[in-house]
């Protein structure tokens, strides 16, 4: 698939120009740092439902504030949305339907009928989409990955624990979505997508528990037979995150305990996956859109259990 060049004619170009929406914490810890310090990128300029925050974000990087959306979109090749599912589920589809490449934040949508719509949107509209499923692009998580002796069937067993503080102060504990919808959604999406990705695809939620403070269990199965435990809160008192992924069985004896400790240094490898799909014209990537809804579906799933 080709994209528009500065002069408007289809064809491969050097530099991606792509738009930030938004200029919150994630925003400007990591997708401004990530586009403005990437070669293959142009960062061409950032839009902000409120004015100031984005004139100050884009002051930071030298580049352009937009004072509408649409605007934006007449500019650039590719979007990138650090916005609360609620807003990113419409403008996500509207950017598609303009022929833009995304970068979308997780979960895709604020309730699983509009990521079913924002999905749908982006897949007529055959543009290239990735998800910021940031571990996936931090290299133990990839050795972790790629370990595996066998696939996983019936004798495997997996699990991932995540446990914060997150929410109890800090640049994101004033998140009104994250408040509301806790670990599930917030860290949900990178366990369900690891899980899935080592044990095979989930099949079923089997069980799922809701404790306060926002301590969340989930049992899941997995396509071959394998089953996993999910282990998450964002509101307890640890610090620093605690974080496990394991897995026993036919795929071997793995066990993962690092994360990365800033998100932002995987951003550029991210960058590099989406150049690579936009020059292929990949809409079908690991990380796209489908899989950001099929990740969000699993989590309904266990939400309806609650």
């Amino acid at each position: 698939m080709g994209v528009k060049n500065a002069t408007g004619r289809m064809g491969r170009v050097e530099r991606l120009r792509i738009g930030l929406v938004g200029a919150g914490p994630w925003a400007r810890g990591v997708h401004a740092r990530g586009l403005a310090a990437h070669p293959g990128v142009e960062f061409a300029g950032v839009w902000t439902r409120r004015p100031e925050p984005g004139r100050a974000l884009a002051a930071e990087h030298g580049t352009r504030a937009y004072e509408t959306f649409d605007a934006l979109l007449a500019e650039v090749d590719a979007v990138a949305f650090a916005v609360p599912p609620q807003v990113q589920g419409e403008l996500a589809a509207r950017a598609a339907k303009a022929g833009r490449h995304l970068i979308l934040d997780k979960p895709l949508a604020e309730s699983l009928a509009a990521a079913e719509r924002a999905a749908e949107a982006i897949a007529a509209a055959g543009v290239v989409s990735t998800t910021m499923f940031t571990l996936r692009f931090h290299p133990p998580v990839e050795e972790f990955l790629a370990g595996f002796s066998g696939p996983a069937d019936a004798s495997t067993t997996g699990s991932a624990r995540w446990l914060s503080g997150a929410l109890l102060g800090g640049p994101y504990a004033a998140s009104p979505w994250r408040a509301e919808r806790g670990a599930l959604l917030d860290i949900g999406p990178h366990l369900v997508d690891l899980l899935d990705a080592a044990l095979g695809t989930v099949v079923a939620v089997d069980w799922a528990h809701r404790e306060d403070p926002d301590l969340w269990r989930v049992g899941l199965s997995h396509v071959g037979g394998a089953t996993s435990t999910l282990v998450m809160s964002l509101t307890l008192p640890v610090d620093p995150t605690e974080m496990e992924l394991t897995a026993y069985g036919s795929v071997g004896r793995h066990r993962l305990t690092e994360r990365p400790a800033d998100p932002w240094v995987g951003y550029g490898r991210l960058l590099d996956a989406l150049l690579a799909d936009v020059a292929a014209g990949r809409t079908d990537g690991p990380r796209s859109a489908a899989r950001s809804l099929h990740v969000q579906r699993v989590l309904a799933w266990a939400e309806e259990l609650v």
